[in-house]
Parts: structure tokens; C-alpha cells; sequence
């Protein structure tokens, strides 16, 4: 046995000595030192001899096994410093500069209206996009089988119908009732996100969109405050020049509630084609916050008053870039995100 492991040594060195890649090398470990290799083999059979015998073999057999890794891990660090083109790569080259990537046009408008809003004190809150029924719909004053149901054709989760008490959100305001909870009053707040709505989509429609819509409460509230807060908004996305324009408009979360319209940034109010000649954009929905709104958030009414306004940042961002098709946003088209 212990001419075997002699021989074994031999032939192992010499295959050794004659290797040239790391699939050499790979071979030779499975045929001579993996477990059921020869070595291993030999190694097993010292159970059928006496037991001085096998002290002796075994002390041999272990002096050959690690000088035989031990060289075998040399020739492959040796091997794979050869291979590997970082070895001899010269360090003192300047390296090969990688291209920027491109935000989306809605993630620009986005950081620039929670940067504004944030220069005014409002913090930035976020909350789920999958909603229960009843924050999305009956905490805002929309109970089952309002009509204003029917102007969100939802996407409902689980099971069919609205008995399924989960939905895709259709608009950001849930989380307004979710701040209100969580922070009570006094408080100011932008609530950034994406919505869903079953929408056959077009050039202006999508049914995954995003939206902005912020919410200010306190005492004494009025809409003298909403129509200053929109003014500077107004001013500080579309130019000091920016004139606002506000006509009444029915939303069951608030009450009186109002559309706000802006003086158009590129005619300056003298009409053109993005206007359609009105000289005026319809940008933000806004109003006082309804009485029962604020009660389901947990805030008195008789104590606290409040606003709240929303845009669409896909609007937004369609006006500001001059997209004409919304689902561009959507489409993952590296040529439309490398314009911006």
C-alpha cells in the first residue's frame, strides 16, 4: 500500500507539472483528491490492516496528501493569475467612464414640487397603493353607491365586486385620512404617488397614473387661505407672471370645492394651441376639506378647519416637457427618457 501511494505521488506530480489551464487542473482534482478519488480510495482501504501498520501508512498517507494540495493550490493560483486580464491591467489608465442613466419626467416634477412644498413646511408622506374600500372611498364621503363611485371605475383585489374590501387606489387622498390618524392636528402635508383606475387609455388617459395633492388643517382655515397657497404654487411652477383663475366644481371629500386654473406658461394667457385658445390650464382640483372627512381622520370639526388640493404629475410633466401622448411615461422607451 505504500508502494500505491508512492506511485500515486508520482503520477500526480507529473500530470501536474503538465497542466495548462484550470480545466487541467479541475480534472486532476476529481481524479486524484476529491473524495472519491484515488487518493481517498487508498485512504479507506487502511481499515483492512493491523493497527501499527496503519499508524505507519497513515502518517505517510497525510504527509503525501498535503504536500500534493499544497502544490496543487500553488500551480492553480499561478494558472489564474495568468488568466485573469486585471494582472497585468496598468493601473495608471483612466478608466472608461460609464453613461449617466435618465430620470423620468414625472420623478423631475415630482422632486420639484416636494422641494417647493417643502421650502413652505409641509412634510412629504407616502401611503399604500393597494387601500381598503373604505379608506379610498367611505372616509372621503364617497359611501357605497355614491355616483362619484362611478367616475373611478376601480380596480378591485381579491374577490369580484366591491365586497372584496380591497382595491388599487384611485387617487392619493386615502392617505390624507391616514396622516390625519397618525398626526392629528395641526397639520400640513404633500402625499406623492401612483393611483390606478380601469381607464380605456388613449393619448390623454392611463390607468396607472400619479398624483400629487397636498392638505393643510388648522384653526381657521378659509378659502382666502387656499386661493394664496395656490397663487404662490402657481407663481413658483409657471413664473411670477402666473395669474389664478378659480370656478366652483363638485368633490365629495370637500366642500365648497373649486378647479384651478393657471394663466398658460407658454402664451402667457393670449391663447394658443396648448390653451386651446383660452389663454387659461386647468391644473389643480381643490377645496376646504369636508366636515365628515375630517371626522373620519379623528379631527373635530367645530375645533379645526382645513384645504386641500391635488395635480396630476403626469399633466404636469405633459405641459412642462411638451409630451403629447401620456402613455409615453409608461412605455420604457429609452429614446423618450434620453430627452430629459
Amino acid at each position: 500500500m505504500k508502494e500505491k501511494l508512492n506511485q500515486l505521488r508520482r503520477d500526480f506530480l507529473d500530470r501536474l507539472a503538465e497542466a495548462t489551464s484550470p480545466e487541467n487542473l479541475r480534472d486532476l482534482e476529481l481524479k486524484y483528491l476529491s473524495r472519491k478519488g484515488e487518493l481517498s480510495l487508498i485512504l479507506r482501504g487502511l481499515k483492512d490492516v493491523s493497527l501499527e501498520v496503519r499508524k505507519d501508512l497513515g502518517d505517510a498517507a497525510n504527509r503525501i496528501k498535503h504536500e500534493l494540495q499544497e502544490k496543487f493550490e500553488a500551480v492553480k493560483r499561478e494558472l489564474g493569475q495568468a488568466g485573469d486580464p486585471a494582472s497585468s491591467a496598468d493601473v495608471t489608465l483612466p478608466g472608461e467612464k460609464l453613461p449617466n442613466g435618465h430620470l423620468n419626467p414625472i420623478t423631475l416634477v415630482r422632486r420639484e414640487i416636494e422641494d417647493l412644498f417643502i421650502s413652505l413646511g409641509f412634510t412629504v408622506a407616502d401611503g399604500p397603493e393597494l387601500e381598503s374600500d373604505y379608506y379610498n372611498f367611505t372616509a372621503l364621503n364617497i359611501p357605497p353607491f355614491h355616483p362619484a363611485r362611478d367616475m373611478q371605475d376601480t380596480f378591485y383585489v381579491g374577490q369580484s365586486g366591491q365586497d372584496s374590501g380591497l382595491v388599487m387606489r384611485t387617487h392619493t387622498s386615502p392617505t390624507q385620512i391616514r396622516v390625519m390618524e397618525k398626526y392629528g392636528a395641526p397639520l400640513r402635508a404633500i402625499i406623492p404617488g401612483r393611483c390606478f383606475r380601469n381607464e380605456a387609455t388613449d393619448a390623454r388617459h392611463e390607468h396607472t397614473f400619479y398624483q400629487v395633492e397636498g392638505l393643510m388643517i388648522d384653526k381657521d382655515i378659509n378659502f382666502a387661505n387656499l386661493k394664496s397657497l395656490l397663487e404662490i404654487v402657481g407663481q413658483r411652477l409657471f413664473g411670477p407672471q402666473t395669474k389664478l383663475r378659480m370656478r366652483p366644481k363638485f368633490y365629495p371629500f370637500v366642500e365648497p370645492g373649486n378647479n384651478g386654473e393657471y394663466t398658460c406658461f407658454l402664451c402667457q394667457g393670449q391663447g394658443c394651441r396648448l390653451c386651446k385658445q383660452t389663454g387659461w390650464l386647468e391644473i389643480v382640483g381643490a377645496g376646504l376639506i369636508h366636515p365628515d372627512v375630517l371626522r373620519a381622520g379623528g379631527i373635530d370639526p367645530e375645533k379645526y378647519s382645513g384645504l386641500a388640493f391635488g395635480f396630476g404629475l403626469n399633466r404636469l410633466a405633459m405641459l412642462k416637457y411638451n409630451i403629447g401622448d401620456i402613455r409615453s411615461f409608461n412605455s420604457g422607451d429609452l429614446k423618450f427618457l434620453e430627452q430629459f
